[in-house]
């Protein structure tokens, strides 16, 4: 295992719930309600991505992806400075690799702005490379992120395992060669070939993510 990567917002802090919040009031704005089928446009998604399924649902009169994007970021940053707590396991599994000499990595949907406030709150100096949104020619569930992040450190993606919440991001990380821990947020995550999916983080220990690499 030569090195893990971490998912940001639903994986080490417990963000997830406060861009739904920011989602469902820009969505308000526009005359929409969120229901459960929005989420797979929502969870794990860029700002972007979401901007794209709010302008589509709201139709005419919504204004531009690019006028909703700003306001979704403007009510997410917003919520976010309050600071987001980190989620059961996540320090504690962030300390163990460290001390395992283990190289860390952050890779988000969330752009440079939200990823910056949380590192603040978190320790930037836990990672040794990080990768927000608007960084790579595609964000999740692309793979791009993550082969950025490989390369950054010059490790081999198929050497790696990636820590995520979401659909969107399991598919990036498995689609970049990661093997994957799954700790499902919101939305189910199955097991498949090459991903172990758990109930909590505080389950996990450097020693069950070697055992993905080694199979």
């Amino acid at each position: 295992m030569r090195a893990v990567f971490f998912d940001m917002d639903g994986t080490l802090v417990d963000s997830e719930p406060l861009w739904w919040q920011a989602t469902e009031a820009v969505a308000a704005s526009l005359g929409c309600a969120l229901t459960e089928a929005d989420v797979p446009a929502v969870v794990g998604r860029s700002i972007a991505d979401t901007a794209g399924h709010l302008h589509a649902t709201a139709g005419a009169g919504a204004g531009t992806v690019r006028d909703i994007a700003r306001e979704l970021l403007a009510g997410f940053q917003e919520l976010v400075a309050r600071g987001p707590g980190p989620l059961p396991g996540a320090l504690e599994l962030l300390d163990a690799l460290a001390a395992a000499g283990v190289p860390l990595g952050l890779v988000s949907a969330s752009p440079r702005p939200i990823v910056d406030l949380v590192l603040a709150g978190l320790g930037a100096d836990r990672f040794a490379v990080t990768v927000a949104d608007g960084e790579t020619p595609r964000t999740k569930p692309h793979p791009d992120p993550y082969l950025a992040a490989a390369r950054a450190l010059g490790v081999d993606p198929r050497s790696c395992v990636a820590v995520e919440d979401s659909p969107a991001g399991t598919a990036s990380a498995g689609a970049a060669g990661c093997f994957v821990l799954a700790v499902p947020s919101t939305v189910p995550i199955p097991p498949a070939h090459g991903r172990l999916v758990l109930n909590r983080l505080t389950e996990a220990d450097p020693e069950l993510l070697r055992s993905l690499v080694a199979g």
